[in-house]
């Protein structure tokens, strides 16, 4: 197993867990944390949380079917997907730099990884 392909799957596993926050856990203590939000403001966003969700899980469906079926376009849309999630993420809110960089490192190690032969 290669580098890329153990950072794509960490990548999706990661996407699977968000989408679980997003669209289960929401308001959840624990997830408001994680956020950084009030419960009013993780109620007023529900629903837009539980499909921002999905988007999560269908980025992580991407990138596993892409290794599965050995779509190496499909991994990279995939992972070049959350890494512009990330970085769009990192812009629009500076103080989730956590929250970007558990998003984005594996999809930024991926592509090194990748142009390096491993």
């Amino acid at each position: 197993m290669t580098v890329s392909t153990i950072v794509a799957v960490l990548a999706a596993l990661i996407h699977v867990y968000i989408f679980y926050l997003e669209s289960f856990a929401w308001e959840n203590p624990k997830t408001l944390k994680v956020f950084k939000m009030t419960a009013e403001q993780a109620n007023v966003s529900r629903d837009l949380a539980f499909n921002q969700g999905f988007y999560n899980l269908f980025l992580a469906v991407a990138v596993v079917i892409g290794l599965s079926w050995g779509e190496r376009n499909l991994v990279d849309f995939g992972m070049g997907s959350i890494l512009a999630a990330a970085v769009v993420l990192l812009i629009r809110k500076p103080k989730m730099l956590r929250g970007a960089s558990i998003q984005g490192l594996p999809a930024l190690l991926y592509f090194m990884s990748r142009i390096l032969g491993f």
